[in-house]
């Protein structure tokens, strides 16, 4: 069998199936970004302009983390650094560049936005545009298996000899099963909102109806961490630097996602038993300061009085979670 191909010519140019792949990963990224902005009621025009100070930070970071890596290899063709073409960028290189550079960017362009709120919003973007791009991306390029297999479904890839384990396909399957997931959390979440409300046409649902921000973010992490740890350990390790980064970094994403989650239980409580998200103390940055678990709930014709009544139906978190 032939390997998967990797370039084509068009006329005198060399056109890479890579390339292609994470042009196309980023353009699908930048659309369901702009959708999920734009059914929660936030302005999504500003989002292009981020994406690409985002694609540039991450693809920077990724090459960088992985050259750093793998410096033994760039060490006598220095040239090679920048031949992002034939692949060669870090996950985790790209995520630690490019998320400071979006928080940053949401911040200036939307201050209505919280940071955990956005954090929220963009995590099954990051998982399904991940999804897309294992099978655009290192399904695309030169040496993009995984340890040599005998097993029927391993795969051909240039530059490795012998079938491979064809591991962006199984990594395109994970990261579209964690996508799934966070959907799942956004639908249960929805689900046991005590007040659910419909927000004034092309506004955001308040604040304090929402739940506590982090949830989907923290669950996110947790399951993408494990994720990276064991396709390292399992399909791609080599011992080396590079191998042992990425099983650390694995480890360190899905701890802090545990602790995000474990911080969120007390304000999901809260929130649940009819408080304002944010009531508890040491809440999320970014979300509104409630006045405390302890505070009585408030009948419907409260709510009413104060303009905030709850229909029936999850219409407000209908889409400020989950575009459908």
């Amino acid at each position: 069998m032939r390997p998967v191909p990797v370039a084509f010519h068009i006329w005198f140019v060399e056109v890479h199936t890579y390339g292609i792949g994470l042009a196309l990963t980023f353009w699908f990224g930048l659309r369901y970004t702009e959708r999920r902005l734009r059914k929660a009621g936030y302005p999504w025009q500003w989002v292009t302009g981020m994406f690409l100070w985002v694609i540039l930070a991450a693809i920077v970071g990724a090459r960088a983390l992985h050259v750093i890596a793998n410096f033994g290899d760039y060490v006598h063709s220095p040239a090679q650094i920048i031949a992002i073409w034939q692949g060669g960028l870090s996950s985790f290189g790209g995520i630690l560049f490019a998320v400071p550079v979006a928080i940053v960017s949401a911040r200036r362009r939307c201050p209505q936005l919280a940071t955990f709120r956005f954090a929220d919003l963009m995590a099954p973007v990051l998982m399904a545009s991940w999804a897309l791009g294992r099978l655009l991306g290192p399904q695309l390029m030169r040496a993009g298996g995984g340890h040599p297999t005998h097993q029927w479904f391993g795969m051909y890839y240039a530059d490795q000899v012998g079938k491979r384990l064809p591991v962006p396909l199984f990594q395109a399957a994970e990261d579209f099963s964690i996508f799934v997931v966070l959907l799942l959390v956004e639908r249960w979440l929805r689900k046991v909102a005590p007040q659910p409300v419909t927000a004034a046409a092309g506004e955001p649902v308040p604040e304090g109806v929402l739940p506590p921000a982090g949830i989907v973010l923290g669950a996110g992490m947790l399951l993408w961490g494990i994720e990276r740890f064991l396709d390292e350990h399992l399909w791609l390790s080599g011992g080396g630097l590079g191998s042992d980064l990425t099983q650390l970094a694995g480890v360190a994403l899905a701890l802090a996602g545990l602790v995000l989650l474990a911080s969120r239980y007390r304000a999901l409580a809260a929130w649940r038993s009819g408080a304002p998200a944010g009531a508890v103390a040491g809440g999320v940055p970014g979300e509104d300061a409630g006045s405390g678990t302890d505070a009585p709930e408030r009948s419907d014709a409260d709510r009413t009085a104060e303009g905030t009544a709850a229909p029936s139906g999850v219409a407000g978190l209908d889409g400020a979670l989950l575009p459908e």
